[in-house]
């Protein structure tokens, strides 16, 4: 009997990955969608910490990542013994984990949250009295400080693209666009200066569904501050606007994950056929460790999002 193969793409990879994917999403659909899939073999085109979440969804299932090199600037700047002694000092704290972190990580955490349900597990946690310690983004974890005026001490990793992102690039920008209206809109992995400037901030999803439903200005310009493989999303959605990734520098829309990137044509291809990078060197109790915080982010935003 054939073995059933399905393909994920994160909105980060290229278009030309996204087409050869069954479900493209971000981490909590793709997360789902693993979680669903009944796959005889998972091919995670995304990076390393997600695949393997597919894995810890989906023990059973082969679940191959296409090149070796798909890290994440959170996983990379994170050493889990120093983050197991962090934790241990707080120890009358939640220690609520972005999904954004390795399977170590994620083991050493009572919650798993996405960008897009984060502020919603965490307002959870403190309408329920507990307090909480945040990692690894430290941007991520300043903004919620910020806009909700928690005191959450925060891990001090952050995503190399989206840290690129700063105020006198965007007033550039925003400058370039001359007398028409502009909007941004921002991932929360971004600094907090750019973020109190966005007029959206949220997940890749919640950004790409912003954009789908913008109704104002016919000629304003819609500054994104992502990765910019989601302004292909984007534009597919709404050819009639003028969609712009958010500068880093003067005159430069061009700020890339370099590890989505290493999925190319060649290397999905490959996987689909069964080579590339399996994840199959988490044991079943670093699994399980890890699974738990998982299913009670998954549980919660069944209830929530029903």
């Amino acid at each position: 009997m054939a073995k059933k193969v399905v393909t994920l793409a994160h909105y980060y990879t290229t278009p030309e990955i996204q087409q050869m994917a069954d479900k493209v999403g971000d981490s909590l659909e793709l997360s789902l969608f693993a979680r669903d899939a009944e796959a005889d073999i998972i091919v995670f085109a995304g990076v390393r910490f997600m695949a393997e979440t597919a894995k810890i969804l989906n023990p059973q299932a082969t679940v191959i990542l296409p090149d070796r090199g798909s890290t994440c600037s959170l996983v990379e700047q994170t050493d889990v013994a120093q983050l197991k002694a962090w934790r241990e000092s707080h120890p009358d704290h939640v220690h609520v984990s972005y999904i954004n972190s390795s399977a170590e990580h994620k083991a050493l955490s009572d919650w798993i949250v996405t960008s897009r349900n984060v502020d919603d597990i965490i307002a959870s946690l403190y309408a329920d009295g507990k307090k909480v310690i945040f990692s690894p983004d430290r941007n991520m974890g300043a903004y919620l400080n910020f806009q909700y005026g928690y005191d959450m001490p925060l891990w001090s990793a952050v995503c190399e693209v989206h840290d690129k992102f700063n105020e006198d690039a965007l007033n550039a920008g925003f400058a370039e666009a001359g007398d028409k209206m502009h909007y941004l809109i921002a991932h929360p992995e971004s600094p907090l200066p750019v973020l109190k400037r966005a007029d959206y901030v949220g997940s890749t999803s919640g950004m790409l569904n912003w954009v789908k439903q913008y109704d104002r200005e016919a000629d304003g310009v819609i500054f994104v501050a992502t990765e910019d493989g989601i302004l292909y999303n984007m534009k597919q959605a709404r050819p009639d606007l003028d969609i712009r990734q958010a500068p880093i520098y003067a005159g430069c829309q061009c700020n890339s994950c370099p590890y989505m990137k290493l999925n190319t044509i060649e290397a999905v291809k490959r996987a689909q056929q069964g080579e590339g990078i399996r994840i199959d060197y988490l044991s079943e109790a670093q699994m399980d460790a890890a699974r738990l915080p998982i299913e009670r982010m998954l549980e919660f935003s069944q209830r929530y999002y029903a």
